[in-house]
């Protein structure tokens, strides 16, 4: 069975607290949607500003393969704005439930049943597609709210939409209300779920077991308060998961899913939190020795899914967790190979760390190593040649970085909002365009005190392929121990590159 993927990130998830996104911005985002495959995506909703109308102008003129829709409020000016906007698909809705009638709108229940029915015959006189929502139909009263539905059909919706607007719905009730509406409407019927008790997907799930043709969803489930369903949770749960026997299809190209989640949480300012399901960094790390002995063996042991399947690359961490299996692999990566009575060496110490509360980087694993091993395997492919920072009151941090990559020379330079921001954006500049590798986290510490302080810069690099490595710097000066930090990463990437270039080769 195929559902329908309706993207409202552009609408819904901008209303998350702290976001606005400018006309190029939403325009940006809508093209990586479009590319993603979904079927229809809430471009906004035209009444609110000039701006907002002009990114939704902007969508609509782009050519899209997706319907591109617009929300308005149950009233004339809203459905025209959304006319001037180029649409031809409007979202309108007005709220049913007795505490929104009572404190929000001031309306009886028959005065709200009017505007709803006022506003699908507006629409549709205006050649529109009409979708419309019975806003917090998960708190309105049962019977009113078949009444509700079943009179919009009857005034010539296209589509009727169930909102769970305050998250407040179970997945049972949630399957009864989608057959109800089913039965009063014979409709296609949409789920909009919120996530205030973390039941955004679940809902949405039963929603259309019960009979629900569509889905709308946010990438990485953003909106406002706890969100919304999230669309890559939703998607692959749908595609993987058995619900009695039955799979759903959609048009989602899931390989895209992690690519476009980083797209937008870097766009709208909001960071992916580590442990999220299917797109956060944990999801596919592996630290306990059980667990990475299990994936290397057979990936389906730890794994519900493979990882390139979103995108994405699995990844061993090692720490006071780990065991043999797993630090092997790890060192595999880089080409070292030590002995049994080595690794049980490396392992120990690693395990000391660890238990002094300590994370264990890839930086002190191969420190270690050389330790123990008393050689030094990995090959510096990026050599810093040279840089150069210029900084002061009333002058913008301007940066010169020279590289040699594998012995050709290439030079960068950009400006930034400190010296170090510069340098580092410089860099990217050079390996962003060569190697495809750019700087995913930076952490600057502190490791003595004084006037001739040490820091230590630590930093996470990743590549085009979701290939991750980190390093670490210790120095004087910030600038000079970033850069230097930032060449290591490169270093270390590069080579866990070139060693899995060369045994596909082989």
């Amino acid at each position: 069975m195929r559902v329908r993927i309706f993207d409202t990130t552009l609408r819904d998830g901008e209303q998350t607290p702290g976001v606005a996104l400018s006309p190029e911005k939403k325009l940006s985002i809508a093209k990586r949607l479009d590319e993603l495959g979904v079927d229809a995506i809430e471009a906004g909703f035209p009444v609110i500003s000039e701006g907002e109308q002009q990114g939704i102008k902007l969508i609509t003129k782009a050519g899209l393969n997706a319907e591109i829709c617009g929300l308005a409020r149950t009233n004339k000016k809203d459905i025209d704005a959304a006319i001037d906007c180029g649409l031809k698909y409007i979202h309108t809705f007005i709220a049913t439930s007795d505490i929104h009638l009572q404190y929000k709108l001031k309306m009886t229940r028959e005065q709200a049943l009017a505007k709803a029915i006022e506003a699908v015959e507006y629409g549709k006189a205006h050649g529109l597609q009409v979708e419309f929502s019975a806003e917090d139909a998960t708190r309105t009263d049962r019977t009113f709210l078949k009444h509700v539905f079943s009179e919009v059909a009857k005034a010539g919706a296209d589509r009727v939409d169930i909102p769970d607007t305050v998250g407040y719905s179970t997945p049972q009730y949630i399957a009864e209300i989608t057959k109800d509406t089913i039965a009063a409407t014979k409709l296609p019927v949409s789920v909009h779920c919120h996530n205030d008790f973390g039941l955004a997907v679940a809902n949405a799930i039963s929603g259309i077991q019960a009979g629900a043709a569509c889905a709308h969803v946010t990438i990485n489930g953003i909106g406002e308060r706890a969100g919304n369903a999230s669309l890559e949770e939703l998607v692959m749960a749908l595609q993987c998961l058995q619900f009695d026997g039955q799979k759903w299809e959609t048009g989602i190209n899931t390989k895209l899913l992690y690519e476009t989640s980083k797209f937008v949480s870097n766009l709208v300012g909001i960071k992916v939190q580590p442990n999220k399901a299917i797109v956060g960094e944990n999801a596919f790390g592996h630290e306990s020795g059980i667990h990475t002995h299990g994936i290397l063996n057979n990936p389906l042991t730890y794994e519900p899914i493979s990882p390139e399947l979103v995108g994405r690359t699995r990844w061993l961490q090692v720490g006071k967790h780990a065991g043999i299996h797993g630090i092997s692999a790890m060192l595999e990566e880089y080409g070292v190979k030590p002995s049994e009575d080595q690794l049980k060496q490396i392992l120990d110490k690693v395990k000391g760390i660890g238990d002094q509360g300590k994370q264990v980087t890839e930086v002190e694993l191969l420190s270690i190593a050389n330790e123990i091993l008393s050689e030094h395997p990995i090959k510096r492919i990026v050599q810093l040649a040279g840089f150069s920072v210029s900084t002061g009151i009333g002058t913008m941090p301007y940066a010169f970085v020279k590289l040699n990559i594998d012995g050709v020379d290439y030079v960068g330079t950009d400006y930034g909002v400190g010296p170090v921001d510069a340098a580092l954006s410089a860099i990217q500049k050079i390996t962003g365009e060569i190697t495809k590798v750019r700087v995913k986290e930076y952490k600057l510490d502190s490791i003595s005190g004084g006037a001739d302080a040490l820091c230590e810069v630590t930093i996470k690099v990743e590549d085009a392929y979701g290939n991750v490595a980190s390093a670490k710097s210790i120095g004087e000066d910030i600038v000079t121990t970033s850069v230097q930090a930032v060449i290591e990463g490169i270093n270390r990437i590069m080579f866990k590159k070139t060693l899995k270039q060369k045994k596909i080769g082989s």
